[in-house]
């Protein structure tokens, strides 16, 4: 298991995902999601909303965006589960970031029920043509992925689980015992200072039993999708992906 501290990009990155709906675990009681019938959903061109949003059939009506990879007809997807209190639009920013990469991608608006909304987007992407999915997750949604990815019997295989700042546990998702029963690749990453969630990756990766792990503990206080885009976090995914779960 690789360890590391990274020093973090200056500048105004952070900024970034400052978008409408956006939230943070803790703070108050969740934001009413934008309507997907809304222009743009508040974080998309009208054009992209109008290409990929669409009601994901989970327990309930989920608002949803697909987007396939570049090249098109990608056979390996990214299912992006965001936050408490968040959007879907925590990860448009990062959407072509992996679409280039090869990757589908499909980020939903959750309203608590994440393994449930995980398999109805496997169950979309099976339709699709996709053959595995990568799980990626922040805080509460990391969590929600790994409950995901410890169920068996899911309509696609998980080529690998990220979490980003996720805590050990999350209402009755058990986020340690989860770990411990997944064989995929795991990539945990937190900020030092956002606590207590960089000291529960280290827990996380302490408990996971899979072949190929790897912790990022980098510089900074952001949380969950918010540390991306500073300093090497995004690429240092992307080239963990490119080697163990590959989109081609």
């Amino acid at each position: 298991m690789k360890i590391r501290t990274v020093m973090p990009a200056l500048g105004a990155l952070a900024a970034v995902l400052l978008l409408a709906g956006c939230g943070s675990d803790g703070e108050g009681p969740a934001k009413a999601a934008p309507s997907a019938g809304a222009p743009g959903y508040g974080c998309l061109e009208q054009a992209r909303a109008d290409k990929g949003l669409f009601a994901l059939d989970s327990v309930a009506k989920r608002d949803a965006y697909y987007q396939d990879s570049d090249p098109g007809k990608a056979k390996v997807a990214v299912v992006f589960s965001h936050e408490n209190g968040a959007t879907l639009c925590d990860w448009i920013p990062f959407v072509e970031d992996f679409t280039r990469a090869g990757y589908a991608t499909l980020a939903y608006t959750s309203a608590g029920d994440l393994p449930q909304d995980i398999e109805a987007a496997a169950k979309y992407l099976k339709g699709k043509g996709v053959e595995k999915v990568v799980l990626v997750g922040a805080s509460k949604g990391g969590t929600g992925s790994l409950a995901a990815a410890a169920t068996p019997g899911g309509s696609l295989p998980v080529a690998a689980v990220v979490t980003l700042s996720s805590p050990t546990s999350f209402g009755s998702w058990n986020g340690v015992e989860a770990i411990a029963r997944i064989s995929a690749p795991l990539f945990i990453a937190a900020q030092e200072n956002d606590q207590p969630f960089a000291e529960n990756a280290a827990e996380l990766a302490k408990a996971a039993t899979a072949p190929v792990k790897e912790l990022k503990i980098y510089q900074g206080a952001s949380h969950g999708a918010r540390l991306l885009p500073q300093g090497t976090a995004k690429a240092d995914l992307l080239a963990f992906l490119a080697k163990n779960a590959p989109s081609g």
